[in-house]
């Protein structure tokens, strides 16, 4: 296993990306919020200093219209573009999902075709535990896994709030809440491209989410977030104490996980 990939959202400024980088940030994540304004200088300025700081930067665009995500895409050229729509693994939702699974999987096919240099992120919604269902909802999973695997570069593993509407309707994300880590850990173990794991992450679970699941990468936005006179985050802007303690557990974490595996090597020698 090598270094665990950093991930920081929501990130606007590229003065915040620059900061962010400098603390250990390797994936630093921007977000079109309105479809109508997906032409973002200040966005594109960001993306621009986070390729010159050396790390990658990610876009969201939060529309479902491909002529409006590919005219973000060329005018903004991220690294990589974060598909998060909802791709409910409720059981009584998959017969709704059949025209939305073609139309995402169109998508994506078009962007590798348009963009070959751009990776492809897709978001996995993972519910929180406890659910009855957990052995179907994990089974439902598993086939977006297989699905969309061969269009994508990278899976995000995001919190779906259940009986609930999403802090962004129609997407997965920000609910600073962790997922189901049973479903989480047989995702990684299972998918054949890399996993990132995101929902809920701080500096307070940081080293245990590495430890125990041993994800690609980790993902902060919400528990990294500044917070308002009411203790209430404060979308698009990071307090850089929280995310240096996020860096430094996974750091940790990483050293610990490569402590242990330098042990185990060196306590059953291979026989001779």
């Amino acid at each position: 296993m090598g270094k665990t990939i950093i991930q920081i959202y929501e990130v606007q400024k590229p003065g915040e990306a620059e900061a962010l980088v400098a603390l250990g940030a390797d994936h630093i994540g921007s977000v079109l919020t309105d479809q109508t304004k997906w032409k973002n200088t200040t966005i594109r300025k960001t993306i621009q200093v986070v390729r010159q700081s050396g790390a990658k930067s990610g876009l969201i665009p939060l529309m479902k219209d491909p002529v409006k995500v590919f005219a973000a895409l060329e005018y903004h050229e991220p690294d990589f573009i974060h598909l998060c729509d909802t791709l409910s693994p409720f059981p009584e939702e998959q017969q709704t999902l059949v025209r939305d699974f073609d139309a995402l999987l169109t998508l994506q096919i078009d962007i590798k075709d348009r963009f070959p240099q751009m990776d492809i992120m897709r978001s996995l919604s993972v519910p929180r535990p406890g659910l009855a269902e957990a052995a179907e909802i994990e089974k439902n999973v598993l086939g977006f896994v297989e699905r969309f695997a061969p269009v994508s570069d990278y899976f995000l593993i995001d919190t779906l709030l259940y009986g609930a509407n999403q802090p962004v309707n129609g997407f997965v994300g920000i609910t600073g809440e962790t997922c189901d880590w049973n479903i989480a850990g047989k995702i990684i173990a299972l998918s054949p491209i890399p996993v990132i794991l995101a929902g809920g992450l701080s500096g307070e679970n940081a080293f245990e989410a590495v430890t125990v699941l041993k994800p690609a990468g980790v993902d902060s936005c919400t528990r990294t977030n500044a917070v308002d006179k009411s203790g209430r985050p404060i979308r698009f802007k990071k307090d850089m104490k929280k995310v240096r303690r996020f860096v430094e557990e996974v750091h940790r974490a990483d050293r610990f996980i490569e402590e242990n595996n330098f042990a185990a090597d060196h306590n059953h020698p291979k026989g001779r």
